[in-house]
């Protein structure tokens, strides 16, 4: 039985706790804003694995805590992408274990290997121009998404022709991807890409129906990670190359 902490307890944690019903876990502890005072490095290290979904301000002191008292971390909060590195070098340089997405959902994690695959594809039509939109709940507090920031950067990765991407209202670069962000409603999560030309486009898109998806990714990666040590991804997950 794998005995799981959750380092931040809003909708996702709660969505953890829901999908887990005949899994071989345990909840052994929840930390939220109303209990943080009782967060300790003792408590911490009493879970074989921390799920950590918090808040952006929040995310890199987490994960360092539980780098610190040797407990691996699985962290799918986004917005602190400048201290991520940190985080990274530390848990390699320290023996440690930990997994970051920007979205756990294996459907978005196929849908980033797809995008990879037709930026490749893409790279030496010079007629089309990527585009992004990405829709949330009005409750997301970071813009663009961390899964969009990721699809842009994929499509940078595999591109001769664009380094960047900006917010559709911000100023930008000729070699800058322009993305869309859109705040309404309860809506999880949804993500297009499009190529388009003078004379057609090309679409791909991801839409979750619940958080179900990205709960569901969130514990196969507690599970996966226990007894590894080193920097992860989804990838290593899913066995995505």
């Amino acid at each position: 039985m794998l005995k799981i902490g959750l380092l931040g307890y809003g909708k996702m944690g709660k969505a953890i706790e829901q999908v887990a019903e005949n899994q071989p876990v345990e909840f052994i502890w929840r930390i939220n804003r109303q209990n943080a005072h009782e967060l300790t490095p003792e408590l911490l290290k009493s879970a074989d694995v921390v799920i950590e979904f918090s808040r952006p301000e929040m995310a890199f002191q987490h994960v360092m805590a539980c780098l610190e008292a040797g407990v691996p971390v699985v962290c799918g909060t986004t917005g602190w992408g400048d201290d991520l590195p940190k985080a990274r070098q530390y848990c390699l340089t320290n023996g440690g274990a930990m997994l970051w997405a920007s979205n756990f959902s294996i459907g978005v994690n196929l849908f980033f290997a797809l995008n990879r695959y037709l930026s490749k594809l893409m790279d030496p039509m010079a007629q089309y121009r990527p585009s992004l939109t990405e829709i949330h709940h009005i409750h997301k507090l970071d813009a663009p998404s961390g899964t969009a920031l990721t699809l842009a950067s994929d499509i940078c990765a595999q591109s001769s022709r664009y380094t960047s991407a900006h917010l559709i209202d911000e100023t930008s670069l000729e070699s800058s991807i322009p993305i869309t962000a859109i705040r309404e409603g309860e809506v999880p999560g949804t993500h297009i890409i499009q190529w388009e030309s003078p004379v057609d486009e090309i679409k791909i898109e991801h839409r979750a129906h619940s958080r179900a998806g990205f709960a569901l990714g969130a514990l196969a990666a507690a599970l996966w990670i226990k007894g590894k040590q080193g920097y992860f991804t989804m990838n290593d997950v899913l066995n995505i190359t």
